[in-house]
């Protein structure tokens, strides 16, 4: 289901790949952070970072290790690297939030967990290494 709002910049949602896609690039269901401001006219679109759970060989500047509190449900009991130097922009469409288990009732229990402070700024620093503007990390 696609979000009915539009996310906040360190948000963790779900983003479904699977359709437009081809590899290397990310072609799975996978978390997410938001890494994009909301825009101030209406806009379906928004960047985002992926998160992976297989550490990366090497381990390079673009790459960032999470914090589990930034983590929701059971992404918090994994090591969980965010992907900088995979940044893309993708449709409201694509994005749900993370589903964290089910009431007793069987209703399902999502959230959008905004990510620790330190987690989002260092993954911006990621993002400027990835893209080769290492000199504005200074500013963060």
């Amino acid at each position: 289901m696609a979000l009915t709002f539009h996310p906040k910049p360190g948000m963790v949602l779900m983003c479904d790949f699977n359709t437009g896609f081809i590899a290397p690039e990310m072609i799975k269901k996978r978390p997410v952070v938001v890494i994009s401001p909301r825009p101030r006219r209406s806009n379906q679109l928004c960047t985002i970072v992926p998160l992976s759970t297989t550490r990366p060989v090497p381990v390079e500047l673009h790459h960032h290790e999470m914090d589990p509190r930034s983590l929701p449900g059971k992404f918090a009991g994994n090591e969980t690297w965010a992907k900088c130097d995979m940044v893309a922009t993708v449709a409201l469409d694509r994005l749900d939030r993370v589903m964290v288990g089910k009431e007793r009732n069987g209703k399902r229990l999502y959230v959008a967990q905004l990510v620790i402070l330190e987690d989002f700024l260092s993954i911006q620093k990621s993002v400027l290494m990835a893209i080769g503007l290492s000199d504005l990390t200074k500013y963060l």
